[in-house]
């Protein structure tokens, strides 16, 4: 395992996805209110349960790129002199740390008794990030083998344990199911604890992936084995969504398929451009966010965000000379604060990590 210089696409495509996360949607969801603009709007909300939008991307998007970047990552601490254990160490200290910080997220604010739960987004990459460390200490083969028979076992759990509306439905399904036994409730917005198995193995395509990024071939030989590998992700998936409905709440195995699919185009367009053709300079606002992600999520979960917008709102009026769709340049506005706290964090070098 050789060390590998940063992967400056990585970290602009993880900018660019957290820039749209933390600027939500740039309040685009607005347009719902004018007929013409009701399909732009519709991909900046998720889909009602079946089906996929560019905002059921998000976080397929994010978990992928964490698989991209474990390998990368790996092969620096080996080169530092790392053992397998250290490695191993770290790996279990980064998920209880992720689980811990969640949960703080997740309560922060609340007047209730604290509610433990494994749905937040990171949580789901602890739990992923474990299992894809597991897997890829396999043999190549192995691992794809492990991964095959994972999808089938999660797809075929929930065909032998039915709701009575069936597999696929919103109540009763086995992942509720196995939430209100373990955890002694269910979630709201219909998901499960499970979807970290489907979750994982968008990571772990994720860490396939920066394993070809690691190796000698040249960026056109990666950019061809990325392209047939997209291809044959959205022939999956919309090949099994008959049998497996594309469900982004229930991470079902047409869904990993499908979204995977969309998430290497999307690495590909910035590795062409970034990697291939060095076109590097427009990229610097999404790679001081895509340095520092954890840091402007951060300020999302606990309010800041929030607070922001209230209080840049006495100074835009959230331009309210032009209606509610003053909430787009508003929402800018915003954005723009939170981005430049973290060129702050750039300027200085200090990049917040786990």
């Amino acid at each position: 395992m050789t060390p590998a210089a940063r992967l400056l696409s990585l970290d602009a495509f993880r900018g660019f996805i957290m820039i749209i996360l933390a600027g939500s949607g740039f309040g685009l969801g607005v347009l719902k209110n004018y007929p013409d603009w009701v399909w732009l709007a519709d991909q900046f909300e998720h889909a009602a349960w079946e089906g996929c939008t560019f905002w059921d991307l998000i976080q397929p998007a994010f978990t992928f790129m964490v698989g991209v970047a474990m390998p990368l990552a790996f092969a620096r601490r080996v080169a530092e002199g790392a053992s397998n254990t250290a490695i191993c160490k770290h790996v279990l200290w980064r998920a209880f740390l992720l689980i811990v910080l969640s949960n703080i997220f997740s309560n922060w604010g609340s007047t209730q008794p604290l509610k433990f739960q494994l749905i937040n987004v990171l949580c789901q990459i602890a739990i992923g990030y474990v299992l894809c460390f597991l897997i890829t200490r396999l043999p190549w083969a192995k691992q794809a083998i492990t991964a095959a028979c994972i999808l089938a076992g999660y797809w075929g759990l929930y065909l032998l344990f039915p709701s009575p509306n069936g597999p696929w439905a919103q109540y009763g399904n086995i992942g509720a199911v196995l939430d209100l036994k373990l955890l002694g409730y269910n979630y709201s917005g219909y998901y499960t604890t499970f979807n970290a198995v489907g979750n994982g193995m968008t990571i772990l395509f994720g860490c396939w992936t920066g394993q070809l990024l690691q190796t000698r071939k040249t960026h056109v030989e990666k950019l061809k084995i990325l392209a047939i590998s997209a291809a044959l992700c959205f022939a999956l998936g919309l090949a099994l969504q008959p049998l497996n409905p594309m469900v982004k709440r229930l991470w079902t195995v047409s869904f990993t398929f499908f979204s995977t699919g969309w998430v290497i185009v999307m690495l590909m367009a910035f590795y062409w451009i970034i990697e291939m053709r060095q076109k590097k300079d427009w990229a610097f606002p999404l790679i001081v966010v895509g340095m520092n992600s954890i840091f402007i999520y951060s300020l999302g979960q606990i309010g800041i965000k929030g607070w922001l917008d209230r209080g840049l709102a006495a100074f835009t009026r959230k331009f309210a000379v032009f209606g509610e769709l003053g909430q787009i340049p508003h929402q800018i506005v915003v954005l723009a604060c939170m981005w430049y706290a973290c060129y702050w964090l750039y300027q200085r070098k200090i990049f917040v990590k786990i």
